[in-house]
């Protein structure tokens, strides 16, 4: 081992971390949903970019983290582009479809980030990333199967579209999440996302912008918090590993949006959402026992 390099982290550390933070951004999509159903999408944005920018920048000069380099900061800003784009579309369209059914749809990201981390990163992608991106889309249309059943109106539609698109802005996000994970730790990380996307946000303040009512300030709270969190649990598993093998765990984040849908949305879950969700479990558990360890620096 090179000096100066820490020991590998087993891939399956590495895939859990990155599990445990899709679980808390799933927590997020939640409390998310319902703060776009009461002040709209963009202002439950806006404030809690604003709310995680001080979060992160508590924690970022707590630390004495160091000022990036140009060419660090440059990542930072087309991440956070990417990021403010990809959220809008989301959270829009999630306001108007089910927490599962949007999840369902944007597990179209880690497909495309496997492509894209071949042609981007030249990660080599192995055959158990391939056969668990499989097994997963399998379990996405079982579940599309289900959803035929059932007749969607315009806003749903339009939603659903909305969600397709921040699908494919998810997967570019990804991975920059690693080319930004390998120069960046995760604090510095978590602050630039939140400061840029707060930035970008505010441009259209003047025209969309509304101060919401004090009643929702604990939740715009929690929801920054959770993006926190979440953010810095993926740049610490992203920094160790592969964009291709740690794709697949984007997954599970279907199984928390039926679980916190049904709960707190009362979204009713079918037997093909069951089964669907049981296949993306199984082709997590294939990602996680195929990938190889990665050494790195941080």
């Amino acid at each position: 081992m090179r000096a100066g390099v820490k020991p590998a982290t087993p891939p399956s550390t590495a895939f859990a971390v990155a599990t445990l933070g899709i679980a808390v951004f799933s927590s997020m999509d939640a409390v998310m949903k319902g703060l776009a159903l009461a002040i709209g999408a963009y202002n439950a944005l806006l404030w809690r970019s604003l709310a995680g920018t001080l979060i992160t920048g508590a924690l970022f000069l707590a630390t004495r983290a160091r000022w990036p380099t140009r060419a660090v900061l440059r990542v930072h800003l087309v991440r956070g582009g990417v990021s403010a784009v990809m959220a809008m579309l989301f959270f829009w369209g999630l306001a108007r479809v089910p927490m599962a059914q949007a999840i369902a749809l944007a597990f179209v990201a880690p497909l495309i980030a496997l492509l894209l981390a071949a042609l981007v990163l030249k990660e080599r992608i192995g055959r158990g990333a391939v056969l668990a991106s499989v097994v997963a889309l399998a379990g996405v249309a079982v579940i599309f199967l289900g959803q035929a059943r059932a007749a969607l109106g315009p806003e749903a539609t339009i939603g659903s579209l909305a969600v397709l698109a921040s699908a494919v802005c998810y997967a570019w996000n990804i991975i920059l999440m690693r080319q930004q994970a390998m120069v960046a730790r995760p604090v510095e990380i978590a602050f630039f996302q939140s400061a840029i996307v707060s930035i970008l946000f505010l441009l259209a303040a003047p025209v969309f912008g509304a101060v919401p009512d004090a009643g929702h300030a604990p939740m715009l709270i929690l929801a920054a918090a959770l993006a926190t969190a979440s953010l810095m649990l993926l740049s610490w598993a992203y920094a160790r590993g592969r964009a291709s093998d740690l794709a697949p765990s984007e997954y599970t984040g279907f199984v928390w949006a039926s679980l916190f849908g049904w709960i707190v949305f009362s979204e009713n879950l079918s037997f093909y959402t069951l089964a669907g969700a049981m296949l993306i479990i199984l082709a997590c558990i294939l990602s996680a026992r195929a990938a190889p360890p990665l050494e790195t620096n941080l």
